[in-house]
């Protein structure tokens, strides 16, 4: 079976390996056609990944079929031939949070492609309550349920409604997901990004109210000045900068939420009594829930999310290993990049 791996950092490898087949009950073997390239693959690349150790097989955003069901694996509706998005968070079942419906906050969760390998090979064995198939979507689209499904549920933590004042600060992939889903619940939108190249690409694609070009010395009085004397009701950080992160603090109206969907290895720390003077909630989002997945593809099947344009690049998987170093350079202005099995 042909895999990439990453041995070390910014060392990729294309080798051939032996797979067992054999599935366990309730398991299903995949045949991987699509993998997204995401921030934490070009993070682990770079040795830059919180909990993650070399060498690891990358790939977490999958569009794939299924060609394979261990006995029981059918009780859910899958079959063989199916196309389907896999859902990376493997979780135990049993923790506390597993058992209050928080599986994404699993205490021993495994993410496909993170503490353990992932999609970046010819085939893959994965729970068959880890599939949310479509009989609509192409493999491309399922590929990209997950990205989205990042900003879905950062959007609900947030509880965004029409009466919000959003600024989501970063327009990279997970930026853009964060926007959708925050369009879609009727929120003005307001987006931060040192690229105007991105923020024309986030106005274009999704439509946005207003485009902010970030600065060093941007204030909390430039952003009241461009929001007509108001301030963000939720402000989503979306970079995965420390500087960017604590910043962000200063934008949150009082009464506010600030929702940090990016991460960093370090601390973040603020201004303590003005975080209470203006009682702002703080709150981490961290992947997804199956119900995330399941309702982005009703989206997507309906046409409300349009991710066409999203995909700006695409390699063919034997390319990869020498291809992906170059998706780092702004200059290649990548928005979503693809391999394509």
């Amino acid at each position: 079976m042909k895999t990439i791996i990453l041995n070390q950092p910014q060392e990729f490898q294309l080798i051939s390996r032996d797979f067992d087949d054999t599935l366990a009950e309730n398991e299903a073997l995949l045949k991987i056609h699509r993998i997204g390239i995401c921030g934490t693959d070009y993070h682990a690349y770079r040795g830059r990944q919180p909990f993650f150790s070399y060498p690891r097989v990358l790939g977490h955003e999958l569009g794939a079929e299924v060609i394979g069901l261990g006995s029981g694996a059918g009780g859910n509706g899958i079959k063989i031939g199916d196309k389907v998005s896999v859902e990376p968070y493997l979780n135990c079942g049993v923790c506390q949070p597993c058992q209050n419906g928080k599986t994404n906050c699993c205490e021993s969760l495994k993410v496909l492609g993170v503490h353990i390998d992932g999609g970046m090979a010819e085939y893959l064995k994965v729970p068959v309550n880890k599939l949310h198939k479509s009989d609509i979507l192409e493999y491309e689209q399922l590929a990209l349920v997950e990205t989205l499904g990042i900003g879905s549920h950062a959007v609900q933590r947030a509880n965004v409604t029409e009466n919000d004042i959003v600024l989501v600060i970063g327009a990279g992939p997970i930026g853009l997901s964060v926007i959708q889903f925050a369009k879609i619940n009727g929120a003005k939108i307001a987006v931060m990004d040192f690229s105007k190249q991105r923020l024309d690409f986030a106005n274009e694609a999704i439509g946005i109210d207003e485009s902010i070009i970030a600065s060093e010395d941007f204030s909390a009085d430039d952003l009241r000045k461009i929001l007509k004397g108001n301030m963000p009701t939720v402000v989503f950080d979306a970079t995965g900068n420390a500087q960017s992160m604590m910043k962000a603090f200063s934008y949150v109206a009082f009464g506010g939420k600030l929702v940090y969907v990016g991460l960093f290895q370090g601390d973040v720390t603020f201004f303590d009594p003005d975080f209470h003077r203006r009682e702002i909630t703080l709150l981490a989002s961290r992947n997804a829930l199956p119900a995330d997945f399941k309702h982005i593809i009703s989206k997507m099947e309906s046409g409300q999310i349009n991710t066409k344009a999203w995909l700006t690049h695409e390699a063919a998987f034997d390319d990869l290993p020498t291809i992906f170093g170059t998706w780092l350079d702004p200059k290649s202005q990548v928005i979503k990049a693809m391999a394509v099995l």
